[in-house]
């Protein structure tokens, strides 16, 4: 199936092919042979000059001019133009903004070449101008800070509405003391919508994340005809980014399904910019669930299945934080380094279900630590060509609180270390270890320790192929805890494709590996790469055991992937995996073929946050 996918995806390659320009093979080069693929070519534009209905679906489908595979973006922090800018006079800042299809912010000679282009062009509201001004670091008349350029082409380039973004400086009409900016940016389609239907129930899902053009979210998500003791469910969402210039987000959430019922609303300003100097945030939430039972000391063998129990709670959530800026020794610069604490204060209310680990209570966190964060630029990492921010640097944190609870008093004590490090000729390598536990009665109790480590090699190329290699390491480990099976290692908590409700544990180690080679295959717009992983997973329901002695559960696989940066679809990704090792109770079958639209990979921030209590999941 795989090559039979590869081979009627190669018959569209020299309609939607990327042609980087290249210089002339040398004579000792072999030089492929082309000629049927032109004859190809030039059979399907002559049948796209028809004024037949087979004709018109040609034209409208096939893209005949090649396109331009963008270079690679180069790897620096701050362009060195800029440094010379710094403290002048914002004169001026003029926008060009780019709609979604058939531009290209590297290309300014690309315009829409075909039906469907202009018309998804037309169906689509253009993000406004003030919301762009919204998000940048400046404006006219102020004088231009360090790392104000990088730091707002890359806020800009974070929004789910953008694809791209350029923050540049005109050097032809700058002056000793005053500079004109000049910024780019490329929209996505905004809309999506998505649909299934089988004996199990109908969905039907819908979203803008860039309603209007001011960059308001609304999500919807509405299945029925379900079997379930309810035989609907809903969620929707209503999300609000950067507030008249604030960088406060504001969001309502509702969900409404057979295991899991939940109402919030939240405020929230991150340390989104190195040199952000307050956060904070505010949250309220009512929760009904059925949550899995995971205290009991085995699970019956003639029942395997893990029992639920009713769950309701409310929660109140209120955190600030303020950074302070270290010394710098270079005046053209500002120090990235940042001194930061934080006061976190919640209050959580159950108002049905128990546990051994849950009690009413509130609970008051304070956290101090130290962040170095910088960026570097790269391609083909989560996306097929775009620009890619890579985070890079240091953090350090300590967290101490205090537990007043409905049952018990007991002290909270967290520490967590994290760094990143990139370089074009290595790639990147990420590492991060956390710690926290409770203490009580002079005891240390429901304990957590986890690590990560990430590594990505640098991106190989040949001609217009690019490929690169994931390697991703979890561990978590239980300290005296009475979830004995809280741990699970489905899907993304362990071996992708994977899904089983009896294999669980206190202790685990994942390992992944992954391996993504980027095709020139295009057809209308869609990307195509090919996907190659090994999963491994070491899991234990023993207190004091490490999980490496255990017998470890495994998947292989291969697969396709295809996305169309222009869209807010997710990628899109079909599996094919084959599992060595399953539950004689499951009945699974040792091949499974399945789709996804979740990324596996993500970078940690190495962004200071609110101050967190170590999760366990």
């Amino acid at each position: 199936m795989l090559l039979a996918l590869v081979g009627w995806c190669t018959c569209f390659s020299a309609f939607g092919q990327d042609i980087p320009p290249t210089p002339a093979p040398k004579p000792t080069e072999p030089v492929a042979d082309t000629t049927d693929q032109k004859k190809f070519l030039e059979s399907l534009k002559r049948i796209s000059q028809k004024k037949t209905l087979f004709g018109r679906a040609v034209k409208a489908l096939v893209v005949f001019k090649p396109r331009r595979i963008d270079g690679p973006v180069e790897n620096t922090l701050l362009p060195q133009a800029h440094e010379k800018h710094n403290y002048k006079v914002v004169r001026s800042i003029y926008f060009k903004r780019l709609d979604a299809f058939g531009y290209s912010i590297n290309d300014t000679l690309a315009m829409p070449d075909n039906a469907f282009e202009r018309l998804g062009n037309a169906l689509h509201m253009r993000t406004k101008l003030g919301l762009l001004r919204n998000q940048i670091l400046f404006k006219e008349g102020d004088l231009l800070e360090p790392l104000a350029l990088a730091e707002s082409e890359r806020l800009l380039r974070q929004t789910d509405y953008l694809l791209d973004a350029r923050v540049l400086v005109n050097d032809s009409t700058s002056t000793k003391d005053s500079v004109d900016v000049v910024i780019i940016t490329k929209d996505v389609f905004s809309i999506s919508g998505s649909g299934s239907a089988s004996t199990s129930g109908t969905r039907l899902a819908l979203r803008d994340i860039n309603f209007m053009g001011v960059g308001h979210q609304i999500r919807t998500n509405y299945r029925f005809g379900l079997s379930e003791p309810q035989t609907w469910q809903f969620t929707g969402s209503y999300f609000i980014q950067n507030i008249s210039h604030t960088f406060i987000s504001a969001e309502l959430l509702y969900q409404n399904t057979h295991y899991y019922k939940q109402q919030s609303i939240s405020f929230r300003r991150d340390f989104f910019a190195t040199n952000t100097k307050y956060a904070g945030g505010a949250s309220a939430g009512w929760y009904q669930t059925l949550q899995p039972d995971y205290y009991e000391e085995g699970l019956p063998e003639d029942n395997p299945q893990i029992p639920h129990i009713p769950l309701d709670y409310n929660i109140q959530d209120f955190w600030i934080g303020r950074s302070f800026a270290l010394k710098s020794y270079d005046l053209a610069q500002d120090n990235p380094s940042r001194f930061i604490t934080a006061a976190r204060f919640m209050n959580i209310k159950y108002t049905q279900g128990s546990g051994p680990t849950l009690q009413s209570a509130r609970l008051y966190l304070s956290a101090f630590g130290f962040s170095f964060r910088k960026y570097y630029k790269d391609q083909y990492l989560f996306g097929f060509g775009r620009t890619e921010d890579i985070p890079a640097g240091n953090l350090l944190a300590v967290t101490t609180g205090f537990e007043d609870g409905a049952i018990k008093n007991r002290i909270y004590l967290g520490i967590k270390g994290a760094f990143g490090k990139y370089q074009p000729g290595f790639g990147y390598l990420y590492g991060g270890i956390e710690y926290g536990s409770y203490r009580y009665q002079n005891s240390w109790e429901q304990g957590v320790l986890t690590s990560e480590a990430l590594y990505f090699t640098p991106l190989y190329r040949l001609r217009n192929w690019r490929w690169r290699h994931f390697l991703w390491n979890r561990t978590s480990i239980g300290m005296r805890r009475p979830d004995l099976f809280a741990l699970d290692i489905n899907q993304e908590d362990g071996i992708r494709g994977f899904s089983s409700a009896n294999v669980r544990g206190y202790r685990r180690f994942v390992l992944n590996y992954e391996t993504n080679l980027f095709t020139p295959l295009t057809f209308l717009g869609f990307r195509l790469a090919l996907v190659g992983f090994a999963d491994a997973a070491w899991l234990t329901s023993t207190e004091n055991k490490s999980p490496l002695r255990e017998k470890p559960y495994t998947g292989f696989g291969l697969g396709l992937r295809f996305r169309n940066e222009y869209f807010t679809f997710n990628t899109i990704q079909i599996l094919l995996g084959y599992y060595p090792r399953l539950p004689e109770i499951n009945g699974q079958q040792d091949f499974k073929l399945f789709q996804t639209t979740r990324q596996y990979y993500d970078f940690n921030d190495l962004r200071f946050t609110q101050p967190l209590i170590s999760e366990f999941r």
